[in-house]
């Protein structure tokens, strides 16, 4: 099954990054993407921007071998996994990843409801 829309992606992507951990890396690694972002202009080393996509994905693979267990979803919606990454670190920003996760049926220990598991 292939997904079509964002909507769809968005509660099969917080299955995907369910334990805190793994979204604690993508957090970091994102953070990071947009401070380089912000002074790359300013520090005049453009070198540097081969350092974004490492430290976005670098983080998130991370999280993903060594906590998830899981393979990533960019490989398989890599522009929605970029933007869901975004997405993911904004609501955690503005306090709603608790209610996302919740409502994608991922559990506060990190497992996801058999019945809404999204295998795809």
């Amino acid at each position: 099954m292939r997904l079509a829309r964002f909507g769809e992606f968005w509660p099969y992507y917080l299955q995907e990054h369910a334990r805190a951990g793994t979204r604690a890396l993508h957090y970091a690694g994102t953070t990071l993407v947009l401070l380089l972002l912000a002074t790359l202009p300013f520090l005049h080393n453009w070198w540097l921007t081969a350092a974004v996509p490492l430290a976005g994905y670098g983080f998130a693979w991370i999280g993903h071998g060594l906590i998830e267990h899981n393979r990533p979803a960019t490989f398989r919606y890599p522009l929605w996994s970029l933007g869901a990454d975004f997405v993911m670190w904004y609501r955690f920003i503005g306090g709603h990843m608790v209610h996302d996760l919740r409502r994608a049926g991922v559990r506060t220990d990190g497992t996801v409801d058999p019945e809404q598991r999204l295998g795809l």
